[in-house]
C-alpha cells in the first residue's frame, strides 16, 4: 500500500534559468518525461517551487509503496544532481544542487498527499 513522503532540495540557477526546469527533469526522472499521461508509473508526485534570488527551494511530495521509497528519492536527487534540462522550445536550463534530503509530510500537506496516495 502507498505512503506518501516529502523530499526537499535547494539548487542554484544559472542566471536566465527556467525555475520550473528542475521539477521537470524530476518528472522525467520518475515519469520517462516531464509530459506525460497520467498516471506516474512508479510514484504520483507534486514539485512546488520558490524562488529567491537565484536559488530555487523544491519541495517534492510523493507517494510511492515503501519499498521504493529509496529508489524514487534517488531518482530525484540524481536528476536535481545532472543540474541540466534541454528544453525543446528554448536554451538548456542549468543549476548546481546545493542540497537535498528527505522530510517527513508537514500536517499542511497531508490533503494532498492523500490524493497522491490514492491515486491510480
Amino acid at each position: 500500500m502507498r505512503q506518501a513522503f516529502a523530499h526537499d532540495a535547494v539548487v542554484t540557477l544559472e542566471e536566465g534559468g527556467d525555475e520550473r526546469a528542475p521539477g521537470a527533469a524530476i518528472t522525467a526522472a520518475l515519469c520517462g518525461h516531464w509530459n506525460h499521461e497520467p498516471p506516474c508509473p512508479l510514484a504520483p508526485h507534486h514539485t512546488a517551487t520558490q524562488r529567491s534570488g537565484d536559488e530555487v527551494h523544491l519541495r517534492v511530495l510523493f507517494a510511492t509503496e515503501p519499498e521504493a521509497e529509496t529508489e524514487v528519492r534517488t531518482r530525484i536527487e540524481t536528476a536535481l544532481s545532472h543540474g541540466r534540462l534541454d528544453a525543446p522550445d528554448g536554451p538548456p536550463t542549468r543549476w548546481r544542487l546545493r542540497s537535498a534530503r528527505p522530510d517527513a509530510v508537514r500536517e499542511d500537506e497531508t490533503e494532498h498527499a492523500e490524493r497522491l496516495r490514492l491515486e491510480p
